[in-house]
């Protein structure tokens, strides 16, 4: 299953992450497809970078989102939709 989810990185007590599309299996800081973004803390205020292009092709393709890149496409005020399927007669 593919998810789109934060991937941690830097120092202790200095948090910074990247927004990752990956598999759902692998490991939350492992292997990943592609970085769509990324989100400081640290900064007053938080800096939250995202293209939103590749992201909404990721999410029309079927993938999850994760609850804390849910709460960072709404602050930045992005909806997302899902891939419109046609039906065959």
């Amino acid at each position: 299953m593919l998810t789109l989810r934060l991937q941690r990185h830097g120092a202790k007590h200095r948090p910074f992450y990247h927004i990752v599309a990956t598999d759902s299996r692998n490991a939350r800081d492992g292997r990943f497809i592609e970085k769509l973004g990324y989100y400081d803390p640290t900064r007053e205020p938080s800096i939250m970078e995202v293209n939103t292009e590749r992201l909404s092709y990721w999410y029309g393709r079927g993938a999850n989102v994760s609850e804390a890149v849910a709460n960072i496409l709404r602050q930045k005020k992005i909806v997302l939709e899902r891939a419109k399927t046609h039906k065959q007669a």
